[in-house]
């Protein structure tokens, strides 16, 4: 993602960025403290967020957010004044969001928690796969929708993630996955999960010992995970349906 800051003082900009790389630290970071440049220099450039102090020379912020809309009319714009006259011209701009100076880490993730259009955050991971859960299960390696050889051994591995790395023992799997005894199958599962892992490099991620398995939670970025941290790109991305193949599955919303 591209953020664009522009303030015409260079010590307010300094600040402006730092206090942004507190929330956003992973995202690409544009900074200018001349406007016009700041606009000739992105034009090409898809510009996610701009940051814009109001009052500068040459072109002031309201000018330079319409030259920005144009090119992008899904940019989202916050602007950032030490004056509160202008929130009107902010308001009739369709604006994301309006901080006061100085800015605070606080209010800008506040406005970034509501921003008008949705952005896609880039995350620095040590993650080895990505699960989806919200709509239906999926697990991603490298962006790439992994192929299990069994949709059973897909559903056996979507339980062990709805458990969040808790263990489960080879009754309670099979209760989930048939209601009834088959533990021969069920090791069968448990070796065609293995190969699928492994084949992808993966095989950490589960763990079996002795009458039960369990996922490392560490090793995936999981999206109902990080609703239950409060991750706004997560908050938003639910939509009221979880694991919706899976008749057990029940997610639990309450934050």
């Amino acid at each position: 993602m591209n953020i664009l800051l522009v303030d015409d003082e260079e010590l307010q900009l300094i600040r402006l960025e730092k206090e942004c790389k507190k929330v956003l630290p992973d995202e690409k970071y544009f900074c200018y403290t001349n406007p016009k440049l700041a606009y000739d220099s992105n034009i090409n450039n898809k510009i996610d967020i701009a940051f814009l102090d109001i009052e500068m020379p040459l072109l002031n912020g309201i000018q330079l957010a319409k030259k920005l809309k144009r090119i992008n009319p899904l940019i989202n714009i916050i602007f950032v004044t030490a004056y509160t006259e202008y929130a009107m011209d902010a308001f009739n701009m369709h604006a994301s969001g309006y901080l006061m100076k100085p800015v605070k880490e606080s209010k800008i993730r506040e406005e970034i928690d509501g921003l008008r259009f949705d952005i896609e955050l880039n995350h620095k991971s040590d993650k080895l796969l990505t699960v989806k859960c919200f709509g239906s299960f999926e697990v991603f390696k490298d962006g790439i929708p992994l192929k299990f050889h069994r949709q059973k051994s897909k559903e056996l591995f979507a339980y062990l993630v709805d458990r969040e790395g808790a263990s489960a023992n080879m009754n309670e799997l099979n209760a989930i996955l048939w209601d009834e005894d088959k533990n021969s199958y069920l090791r069968n599962l448990i070796y065609d999960l293995q190969d699928t892992l492994k084949e992808v490099g993966c095989e950490e991620v589960f763990i079996k010992r002795h009458n039960e398995c369990f996922i490392d939670v560490t090793k995936i970025d999981c999206d109902a995970y990080e609703y239950k941290n409060n991750n706004p790109e997560a908050i938003r991305s639910y939509r009221g349906e979880y694991m919706i193949q899976y008749p057990w599955a029940v997610f639990n919303d309450e934050l």
